[in-house]
């Protein structure tokens, strides 16, 4: 089988049909992988990484985001969480938002060291995006329809990973908790990174918990201020990629 596998098909989902969709693309592209390669595409983790590009994330505050999350997957505890796993492999996405979310980097398959490094490079090389408002509730929508329901392998569990410096402000046309419980129902587990810096600090990882956490291994893991991104997304990975125990609620306090 190739070391890395991308795919840009459409499959929408609607609500009441959205579970049905989602396993009928992932056995359709699965099926097709498996004719070509003569074994199963299966990972162990297909994972969503969403973040935050708003008006608060100056230069220097994109720029930690993005190696961060870069520096993590070239990690070697990332790397034995990816690897190690029964499947030996991941599928990663991710998913830049403000005003809007576009997705930056589309679903690809980690089964190798060199593949992780891959991804890394392209993320690093991301021009930066931005805009205005901080609307997640239209990420967790356009995450819901357009990407769960692309995964391009089986994937024994799928995680969306939310981070951001800031609460809902975009008056959205549906409820955040709404779409939330729809990816739940649907079997995602929804994981929160809010960045505690400015004038959230003291509340957003209380907003975090409240309106974005879902699913029943679901959890948040603040941190505090951008210069600790880098650390608390590679704690983060490893216990996204390898389904450990997440912390305590006493240390995510």
């Amino acid at each position: 089988m190739a070391a890395a596998l991308v795919v840009a098909g459409a499959v929408v989902g609607f609500p009441g049909h959205f579970k049905a969709e989602r396993a009928a693309a992932q056995d359709a592209v699965g099926a097709a992988a498996q004719d070509a390669a003569g074994v199963a595409a299966e990972v162990d983790t297909a994972l969503v990484v969403s973040v935050d590009v708003s008006n608060s994330v100056d230069e220097r505050r994109y720029q930690l985001q993005m190696g961060g999350i870069a520096s993590a997957l070239e990690d070697p505890g990332v790397i034995d969480a990816i690897l190690s796993g029964p499947q030996g492999g991941i599928a990663i996405a991710m998913v830049v938002w403000a005003d809007r979310p576009k997705t930056a980097i589309p679903w690809t398959v980690i089964r190798t060291k060199e593949d992780a490094a891959a991804v890394a490079e392209k993320i690093r090389k991301l021009p930066r995006e931005g805009g205005e408002f901080t609307c997640v509730a239209s990420m967790l929508r356009n995450v819901a329809d357009k990407l769960v329901t692309q995964i391009p392998v089986k994937a024994n569990r799928t995680v969306v990973d939310v981070s951001g410096d800031g609460s809902e402000n975009c008056n959205p046309v549906e409820p955040i908790e709404a779409i939330r419980d729809e990816l739940v129902d649907a079997g995602v587990t929804i994981n929160g990174l809010p960045i505690l810096d400015g004038k959230e600090k003291a509340t957003l990882q209380d907003w975090y918990t409240a309106n974005v956490k879902g699913g029943p291994s679901g959890f948040v893991l603040p941190a505090n201020g951008f210069d600790d991104f880098p650390r608390a997304i590679r704690q983060k990975f490893v216990i996204e990629m390898s389904a450990a125990e997440p912390p305590v609620k006493a240390a995510l306090r």
